[in-house]
């Protein structure tokens, strides 16, 4: 070939289009901000459903946290003390000697014996159980209670009528004897302490 330009050797110039190295970029840097955006919003939804992991408490404790980690003490009134009972003791049984016998045993625990001798017609030989408790309404769940740590086994019912707040252990058929005292003791110690009731618990 002639001319200015000679063409020697075996390669030969090749006609290429210069790249667009610029729009390829452009393209790239779009593709990534797509995708950080997408995985951002992925991350946010998840927050939204799962209550943020552990930032929100970065804002203050939740209302309600904790409720029920410290138990709280039974709201009762104080229960008086044998020294502040006033006993009334009646024997419904066809035993004699057992109300004397028995008000002599429960004065020796601290108790004050008010009455001794043997039951109205109303509780005389009606009694089948070991004993029956008797007093006023406001007895329920103050003076009858103490009395019953020294007769567990008996029945306890309340006299709406009564005006005065003595209570009565009427003796019945079954009775052998009072508790022992040192398992009377304990269940008066028990009764003095209640144990506390927790509160519902509630997840932080």
């Amino acid at each position: 070939m002639g001319g200015q330009y000679r063409i020697k050797g075996n390669k030969y110039p090749r006609m290429r289009r210069r790249r667009r190295h610029g729009r390829l970029a452009v393209i790239a840097v779009a593709s990534a901000a797509a995708l950080g955006m997408a995985g951002w919003g992925t991350l946010q939804l998840i927050d939204v459903f799962t209550g943020g992991g552990g930032k929100a408490s970065a804002a203050g404790p939740k209302s309600g946290c904790g409720i029920g980690a410290t138990p709280s003490p039974t709201a009762t009134a104080p229960l008086p003390k044998p020294g502040g009972i006033t006993v009334n003791v009646f024997n419904a049984t066809t035993r004699s000697g057992l109300a004397k016998k028995t008000a002599d045993e429960l004065k020796k625990r601290g108790f004050k014996i008010g009455d001794v001798g043997n039951a109205t017609k109303t509780y005389d030989k009606k009694v089948k159980g070991t004993g029956l408790l008797l007093g006023p309404a406001a007895s329920l769940n103050t003076s009858l209670p103490v009395l019953a740590t020294q007769l567990t086994t008996a029945e306890r019912r309340t006299d709406a009528a009564r005006k005065n707040a003595t209570v009565d252990l009427i003796i019945g058929n079954a009775f052998k004897d009072l508790a022992k005292k040192p398992d009377a003791d304990k269940a008066l110690a028990a009764l003095a302490q209640p144990k506390p009731t927790p509160t519902d618990k509630k997840s932080c």
